[in-house]
């Protein structure tokens, strides 16, 4: 459905006022959808975020403190959320060597089992876009970024 039907409104001072106010909406359509879908898999999409960075590091572990650096939404609480996730059994925490205020943290199968479960369905649940207007996409998204 194009934008002016969703927000109902057919004028637009310019094509980049369009632009920013499609993207807006559509972010926040977006993010409604994997926030049902990551409901029902019983995790948040920062966790899955938290968990896609530990798979990327794995075997190895990383600190509190890389992962928040690597986060989609870096305002997150990251302690609580990897607390969260050792509860569930999804990673491992243990005390730094070197910093003892610090923590090392790895996935655990478990972990990687539940990103193998999710992840096909996860790209599934995405925009019905081929690989070129993904592409196209992706970088005009960095333009508007800079």
């Amino acid at each position: 459905m194009k934008i002016e039907e969703e927000i109902k409104q057919s004028k637009f001072k310019s094509p980049q006022q369009k632009a920013v106010l499609n993207l807006i909406y559509t972010a926040n359509w977006l993010q409604s959808r994997q926030q049902d879908f990551f409901k029902s898999q019983g995790i948040t999409a920062t966790q899955f975020n938290i968990l896609r960075i530990l798979k990327g590091q794995h075997p190895n572990s990383i600190s509190a403190t890389e992962i928040k650096s690597r986060m989609l939404d870096r305002n997150s609480d990251v302690s609580r959320l990897l607390d969260r996730l050792a509860q569930k059994n999804l990673i491992n925490k243990s005390t730094c060597p070197n910093d003892r205020r610090a923590a090392d943290v790895t996935i655990t199968k478990d972990g990687l089992s539940l990103l193998e479960k999710i992840g096909q369905r996860f790209n599934e649940n995405g925009v019905d876009l081929n690989e070129q207007e993904a592409t196209q996409l992706s970088d005009l998204l960095d333009k508007c970024r800079g």
